[in-house]
C-alpha cells in the first residue's frame, strides 16, 4: 500500500500549482537565491525544460510566486473574524498580511522588485478601498489613505537604507559598525540605532521593520485617516 502510494506521488503531472508551491517551499528554505529554473526541476524531479511549459522562465517564475503570496495574504485575511468597523477591518486584514510576511521573508523584496503587478495585488487594495467607502471616507481621502498605507497594507514596511527595489541588501552588522564609528558625526542617528536595536522576541523583516514598529505605524495611520474623516 505505502509503495502504491509512492508511485501514485511520482507519476503525479505536473502542474503550475505543484511547481509554485515546490518554489515557495525552496524559497522558505534557502532564500530567493538558491531558486532557479534548474534547482526547482531537481526538487520536482522533472527536466528543467518541463518546466517552461507552466512557467516561462525565471521572471515568469517569480511573477508567480508573487501571485502565490498575494493568494496566501487572501486566505489569511479570510480566515480572520468579520471587523465590526473599519478601523478594526483594516488592522485585522494588515496585520494577518504581515504573518504571512514573516512566513516568507524573501517575499517583501520580491513584491518591491516585480515589473509589473499582479491582479491580486489590484483586487487585494479594491477590498481595502471598499472597507474605507463603507465606513464613510470619501473616494478622496480613500486615494490618499492608499498613498499613506503603502506597503504596510501587504504586512511589511519598506526599508529606507536597503530599498529592495534596487535590489539593496543591508549587512546590519556592518552598518551597525559603521555608525558606531561615525557617532560623532551622527550623535542623534547613532543614539536612537542603539536605544532601538530589536528585541529578539520582536518578529523583524529588516533593519527598520519589527512587529513593534509596524503596529505602531499602522495605529497611527488609522487615527489619522480617521481624523481626516473629519476635518
Amino acid at each position: 500500500m505505502s509503495r502504491s502510494s509512492s508511485e501514485r506521488t511520482a507519476r503525479e503531472p505536473l502542474s503550475r500549482e505543484r511547481a509554485l508551491a515546490a518554489a515557495v517551499a525552496l524559497a522558505d528554505a534557502e532564500g530567493l537565491k538558491a531558486l532557479t529554473m534548474r534547482r526547482l526541476a531537481a526538487e520536482l524531479g522533472v527536466e528543467a525544460m518541463s518546466l517552461y511549459y507552466h512557467l516561462p522562465g525565471k521572471e515568469g517564475l517569480l511573477d508567480g510566486l508573487a501571485e502565490t503570496v498575494i493568494g496566501e495574504i487572501d486566505a489569511a485575511v479570510a480566515r480572520t473574524a468579520p471587523a465590526g468597523d473599519w478601523r478594526a477591518g483594516l488592522r485585522q486584514r494588515f496585520l494577518a498580511a504581515r504573518q504571512v510576511m514573516l512566513g516568507h521573508p524573501w517575499a517583501p523584496g520580491l513584491l518591491s522588485s516585480r515589473r509589473t503587478i499582479p491582479f491580486g495585488v489590484y483586487a487585494y487594495y479594491d477590498a481595502i478601498v471598499a472597507t474605507l467607502l463603507a465606513g464613510g471616507f470619501s473616494p478622496r481621502i480613500a486615494h490618499r489613505a492608499l498613498h499613506a498605507f503603502g506597503s504596510l497594507a501587504l504586512g511589511f514596511a519598506q526599508e529606507i537604507f536597503s530599498p529592495a527595489a534596487a535590489g539593496g541588501h543591508t549587512d546590519v552588522d556592518a552598518a551597525e559598525a559603521e555608525l558606531s564609528e561615525l557617532a560623532g558625526a551622527l550623535p542623534h542617528l547613532t543614539a536612537m540605532m542603539a536605544a532601538e536595536a530589536h528585541d529578539a522576541a520582536d518578529p523583524a523583516l529588516g533593519w527598520c521593520d519589527s512587529q513593534v514598529e509596524f503596529e505602531f505605524t499602522v495605529d497611527l495611520l488609522l487615527d489619522g485617516i480617521d481624523r481626516a474623516r473629519h476635518g
